[in-house]
């Protein structure tokens, strides 16, 4: 088993120090053709250009509005898993009436919090579309 561990680090080692040999000078950017590299200008200064990974035109509201609703459907899935637990914790209850009472509650809920959330979603959408 040692032996083993020790041929996996020593394998690592060979690895990282491969890589750092193989590793070039300048960036890299992508085009439609593949990849480019630039190494700098008669002067010797790098230039680097960043593209947007959002996309043109993104601006801050814009992506604060779709992590909102990015949020809000994160939300809005746990609030149907919980209508399903609630819905499975009624049906097993055999008849105990504790545990259908907890499961009508834990549904209740869970419908009142879809309501909020489709509310936000609502009240989102429309501060973002007034914003554009």
């Amino acid at each position: 088993m040692k032996n083993a561990l020790k041929i996996l680090f020593i394998g690592f080692i060979l690895l990282f120090s491969l890589s750092s040999v193989l590793a070039q000078e300048g960036t890299q950017t992508q085009t439609g053709d593949g990849i480019k590299t630039q190494t700098g200008d008669a002067t010797g200064a790098k230039t680097v250009k960043l593209d947007n990974p959002l996309g043109n035109g993104t601006t801050v509201p814009v992506l604060i509005g779709r992590v909102i609703t990015g949020f809000l459907g994160i939300v809005g899935s746990l609030a149907l898993v919980m209508v399903i637990y609630g819905g499975f914790t009624w049906m097993l209850a055999a008849g105990n009436s504790e545990k259908v009472k907890k499961g009508r509650d834990i549904i209740v809920w869970a419908a009142i919090g879809l309501v909020v959330i489709f509310t936000s979603y609502a009240l989102v959408k429309f501060v973002i579309e007034a914003i554009e």
